[in-house]
This record gives structure tokens, C-alpha cells and sequence, in this order.
């Protein structure tokens, strides 16, 4: 790699890191506390009896040795395991506005690491395209937050087909203990339902899909030359034709509702990001509905 290079990847990541270190202190960190909880109770000290406690949590053998009536106290086990599940697919480049989607992808996981940092959980990364491209285990520390953006602002991305299927199988494997998961991606290929019905079971899966407007709405400039970034496939089309455009439009909004609706079958969560919109804006809604919904469970 290049010195040029180097410096390049440097200063993205201390941008990156601005950014989502700023997001994470003013707004962030609490709504990611309150959503993302631990795995249950676990045992934190005894102390003497009070009138008024449960005679359940009494502590036999420590009332035996002392000769006093003590009872065991819990708390809830915090620490989590957060992983990160991103497409690296060359669709990814592709941005008409603001930036482009796997920009914001490498902003918005950024900006959880953080969050998960702040809450001494482990996190780690796992960039996909066709098949598992990289994986990091699970690790707590700044160092290696720090590591795995460097190595998500550093992705070349892949010109071959996404293949979703084969990567959560492969995080089904590696991880048996529940996870907190994030799969980002923008979604354009196809979406197995057993294979997310069974990583939703197994873990709390989150999928966020990432747009971008003119994916959807074309402009009217004429005769354009379409390739397909993951396929090579190439098409020309007259965007100054509103069946064409229409056509486009339709086609894109059908597939969203697919994917809205399988999801909502396998029981994941779906954030949608769109590059020239505000993405904190969308997430602190997200993490307000997941706390309504957690607090009438």
C-alpha cells in the first residue's frame, strides 16, 4: 500500500472518529444502554437481612457459617457482545448526494462502536460479499474500536455478487452465545428467510439498509449507461422517458416492501438510512420505538 494511501486511510479514520465520538457523547450512549441490555441477572454480594426481603433470596449457607440472616443481591449482567455484519459489495461506492452508502456505513458503526465502548461491551466485525470477506472476534478496548474502523475505512469494495446466505451461516457457527448483531447493507440482492429466521432466533438481529434517493427516482438527463457494480451487467436507458422511469421507480419500491415484509417474518428489526438524510435523526427513533416496544414485553 502506498504512503499516499496511508495518510488517506489515516485521515478518514480520524474524521470518522470525530465524528462518532462527538454523536456518542451528546446524544447517543444512553438511548444505546436503555435498548441494549445485558443477558440477564447475575450474582453481585450478599449483605445482612432487613425486614421486608424476600425470604427467597436468603443465602443459606452464609446464615449458617455467620450465625446472621443474609440474603444474596443481583445485578443485571451488562456486559454484551456487539457484532457488526457489513457489506463490502461494490454497490456499495454508490452515493448521488451526500456520500455514498458504504460512507455512511462506516460512519454509523462508528458511531455504535463508540457507544458499545462507552459501555465496556466486546464488539466486532465482520465485512462480507461474496462470502465472508474478513473476521474480527469480539474484543473490548479503544485499540481495537480503533482497529476495526481502520480496517472498514481501509475495504476495497468487491465486484461480485452478494451472497448474504453463506455469511450468516458462517456467524451461526462462530457464535453460539446470543449476540447483539447490526448486518448493514443496502439489501439489493436477494434475501434468504430461513437463513435470517434462524440468526434472529439465535441472536438480536438488526438489519440496517442503507439508500440512496436516485436508486429509486431517476432525474430526466437523457440517455444514460447503467453497469451493474457487483455484476458488470450493462444497460442503456432513456431516463427522459416516464415509463422508464416509472418503471424504475415501481420496481425499486417493490422490492423495499419485499424486504420490509420478510424481515418482519423472521422478526428482525429494520433501520433504513438514506445518504442524504439524517441518519441520527433515524436512529434515535429507532432506539425510541425498540425501548416502547421492550417496555411492553
Amino acid at each position: 500500500m502506498s504512503s499516499e494511501r496511508v495518510a488517506e486511510i489515516l485521515k478518514k479514520v480520524q474524521r470518522v472518529q470525530l465524528v462518532a465520538n462527538r454523536a456518542v457523547n451528546e446524544m447517543f450512549a444512553g438511548q444505546y444502554q436503555s435498548v441494549f441490555r445485558g443477558r440477564g441477572m447475575e450474582f453481585d454480594e450478599v449483605r445482612e437481612y432487613q425486614p421486608g426481603d424476600d425470604v427467597r433470596s436468603i443465602d443459606w449457607n452464609v446464615t449458617a457459617r455467620s450465625g446472621d440472616c443474609y440474603i444474596k443481591q443481583f445485578c443485571e449482567e451488562r456486559e454484551l457482545t456487539v457484532l457488526f455484519v457489513v457489506d463490502v459489495s461494490a454497490s456499495g461506492v454508490f452515493g448521488s448526494i451526500a456520500q455514498a452508502k458504504l460512507d455512511l456505513v462506516v460512519e454509523l458503526t462508528a458511531m455504535l462502536m463508540f457507544s458499545a465502548l462507552k459501555s465496556n461491551d466486546k464488539v466486532g466485525l465482520l465485512t462480507f460479499c461474496n462470502g465472508v470477506q474478513e473476521y474480527f472476534p469480539p474484543r473490548k478496548g479503544k485499540s481495537h474500536v480503533l482497529r476495526l474502523i481502520r480496517a472498514l475505512v481501509s475495504v476495497e469494495p468487491i465486484a461480485q455478487p452478494t451472497l448474504l446466505t453463506e455469511t450468516l451461516e458462517f456467524l451461526n457457527r462462530v457464535h453460539k452465545r446470543r449476540a447483539v448483531v447490526f448486518l448493514l447493507s443496502d439489501f439489493l440482492a436477494d434475501v434468504d428467510l430461513k437463513s435470517l429466521r434462524m440468526t434472529s432466533r439465535r441472536h438480536d438481529l438488526t438489519a440496517v439498509t442503507v439508500r440512496d434517493r436516485r436508486e429509486e427516482d431517476w432525474t430526466s438527463v437523457g440517455f444514460v449507461t447503467l453497469r451493474d457494480a457487483e455484476t458488470g451487467a450493462v444497460l442503456e436507458v432513456d431516463t427522459g422517458s416516464p415509463a422508464a422511469r416509472r418503471w424504475f421507480r415501481q420496481r425499486s419500491q417493490q422490492r423495499d416492501v419485499s424486504l420490509t415484509e420478510k424481515l418482519g417474518r423472521a422478526g428482525v428489526d429494520q433501520l433504513v438510512l438514506d445518504t442524504a438524510g439524517d441518519y441520527q435523526t433515524n436512529l434515535r427513533r429507532f432506539f425510541r420505538e425498540r425501548a416502547r416496544k421492550a417496555a411492553l414485553r
